[in-house]
């Protein structure tokens, strides 16, 4: 059981202290904020964060992430490629195997399907270049917002497999596979090879068009059929990290260990009921 503590969970908390409490509580794998890689770089360098981690135990599987890649006119998509190549180089230095890329809004609701397809196609192709250049891959993960261009895991999964890329995979975050209407039909469809990390949380029971980061829950304590989806990804063999993904504010006045505690203690009960 690979567990991953995400550090949105622990907005407020610093990278070093992720580390440190993501250790105590029994994590294997940390998704680093890139914001705290940021603020941790002031005054560190990459080379002791990769030293930290290992002395810790724990295996970075992701920077997290390259933000509205889709859409963007010329000299913002250049921006866009710079940070990507910027994540992708420290997620090499670390021994990080993946930065996560995260589709735009649309730009207009007129925009079909196909579009959004070949925009995403061709973005993808271009970022994907800049990550193998790093040897490290690229997870799309999308998202449940109605304004998102890429709101399904199907849809999303149909545009990593037109690309074929085995450094291009996939990010399911329960939240926005739940929100954005995602049927667990679709999980059966997707090549456990090309899904890279799985974001486990829960949700308000709210409309689903009203639903926003600040709506999850920790896992068990919503809506969100995690059992279905968990007993679905069981059937297609996915042995990957479940990662913890939080952004209730609420949940940034708890002492980061007593949060990530409680969290891991949430997704070994739900994943041992599916083992």
């Amino acid at each position: 059981m690979l567990l991953g503590l995400n550090g949105a969970t622990t907005i407020r908390a610093d990278l070093e202290t992720d580390i440190r409490v993501a250790r105590g509580a029994g994590y294997t794998h940390l998704e680093v904020w890139a914001a705290k890689l940021d603020a941790y770089l002031t005054t560190g360098t990459l080379s002791a964060l990769k030293a930290l981690l290992a002395e810790n135990g724990l295996q970075a599987v992701s920077i997290n992430a390259v933000e509205n890649i889709t859409f963007q006119p010329p000299e913002k998509f250049a921006h866009v490629q710079q940070l990507c190549a910027t994540l992708c180089e420290r997620a090499k230095a670390i021994g990080c195997p993946f930065v996560i890329v995260v589709p735009s809004p649309l730009p207009t609701p007129s925009i079909g399907q196909e579009e959004i397809r070949q925009e995403s196609i061709a973005k993808l192709t271009c970022l994907l270049d800049i990550a193998k250049s790093n040897g490290v891959g690229l997870a799309f993960e999308f998202l449940g917002e109605p304004a998102c261009s890429v709101r399904t895991l199907a849809f999303a999964n149909e545009i990593v497999e037109a690309i074929g890329d085995p450094n291009l995979g996939l990010v399911l975050d329960t939240f926005h596979f739940y929100s954005g209407g995602s049927s667990l039909d679709s999980i059966s469809q997707v090549d456990p090879k090309r899904l890279f990390i799985v974001h486990l949380n829960d949700s308000e029971d709210m409309p689903l068009e009203t639903l926003r980061d600040e709506h999850r829950l920790l896992p068990g304590e919503g809506v969100i059929p995690l059992h279905d989806i968990l007993t679905r990804l069981k059937g297609i063999a996915y042995q990957g990290v479940y990662s913890i993904e939080l952004f209730r504010p609420e949940y940034y006045d708890w002492e980061p260990s007593r949060l990530v505690t409680e969290a891991k203690a949430r997704m070994v009960s739900l994943l041992n009921q599916v083992a």
